[in-house]
């Protein structure tokens, strides 16, 4: 990377710690820069990038063009704004708040016991969901769930190869994956449209992840619905989450496949046929070693096939193996 920014180029894109990191190491000079974009700017500062933000921006041209795109302009942001832009000219788009009137908000209370299957019948319904969950150990998980009783899912998370991603996300764009499962990091990119669905199985963190998970529907001028799925004993503290966003959620109590779950949601009784992954072409390092695929619930995008009939949820041997 050194010696290809010594020998010069027009446009550098990183991440904070690795352009500083190579700020220190010589290896590259800023104060000729004529043009800064700072990307997610709001994440960066619940991160705690900031003070690396602050001696990047420090080092470019002071009458240099700088943007920046942030979903919030709190009190972190805001600092960058009046110590780096000078009379900044601000351009914003609707927020989720403001789209209410084309975006249903609901939170779906049920017994803890009952979840896996709520999760499992909106999975199944027709049209494209996005799935939120915490963790990409947890995405994993729930979308081999999902494959067992044969619904046809990919997981998106930090632990996929850029590769993985994109086949993942072509799978769901193309329609051969109708949910995708997915991080909030992972999921900052993600402008598929269609998307009529988006459901929260495990609660956001803050207003702001709620905010940047609920904008991947009602895209463009379309309709959407944001579902939370809760517990008793969370509901309080999704409704206290989402006043902090400014938005009001319409509370309904649901069992499997009940009239509310299915009017909120569409949701359908998926079909218990599991699905078999065919196994990932293995990807070669730069060592030209092979290197494994990350799981059933990684492949989901392969061609997925059902067995044959009669063979119910569960699948046949390991992924090591390779279902077939």
């Amino acid at each position: 990377q050194i010696q290809g920014l010594r020998r010069g180029v027009p446009i550098v894109v990183a991440t904070p710690g690795r352009l500083l990191d190579l700020i220190k190491k010589e290896g590259l000079r800023l104060d000729k820069v004529e043009i800064t974009v700072l990307d997610e700017a709001d994440q960066m500062a619940d991160m705690g990038f900031l003070p690396v933000v602050k001696e990047i921006l420090g080092q470019t041209k002071e009458n240099g063009q700088r943007m920046l795109f942030s979903a919030t302009l709190d009190r972190d942001v805001d600092s960058l704004v009046k110590r780096f832009l000078k009379e900044p000219k601000t351009h914003s788009v609707a927020s989720v708040a403001k789209s209410e009137g084309k975006m249903a908000h609901h939170v779906l209370v049920m017994e803890p016991s009952d979840k896996d299957k709520i999760t499992a019948q909106i999975a199944a319904r027709n049209g494209r969901t996005i799935f939120f969950v915490r963790t990409k150990h947890g995405a994993d998980r729930l979308a081999e769930k999902m494959l067992r009783v044969g619904v046809p899912v990919g997981a998106l998370h930090g632990g996929k190869s850029q590769s993985q991603r994109t086949r993942i996300l072509e799978a769901f764009k193309a329609g051969r994956t109708t949910a995708l499962i997915a991080t909030d990091v992972a999921a900052r990119g993600i402008h598929v449209d269609d998307v009529s669905l988006v459901v929260h199985v495990d609660s956001p963190e803050s207003h702001k992840d709620y905010l940047h998970r609920a904008g991947r529907t009602a895209r463009a001028g379309a309709e959407g619905v944001v579902v939370t799925l809760a517990t008793h004993s969370q509901r309080r503290s999704v409704h206290g989450m989402t006043a902090k966003a400014g938005i009001t959620l319409k509370e309904s109590k649901v069992r499997p496949m009940d009239a509310n779950l299915v009017s909120i949601t569409g949701a359908v009784e998926p079909s218990g046929i599991a699905i078999a992954i065919a196994p990932a072409k293995p990807e070669r390092s730069q060592s030209s070693q092979p290197r494994r695929g990350s799981g059933a619930s990684g492949r989901a995008h392969r061609g997925a096939r059902p067995y044959k009939a009669g063979k119910k949820a569960g699948f046949k041997g390991r992924e090591r193996r390779g279902a077939k």
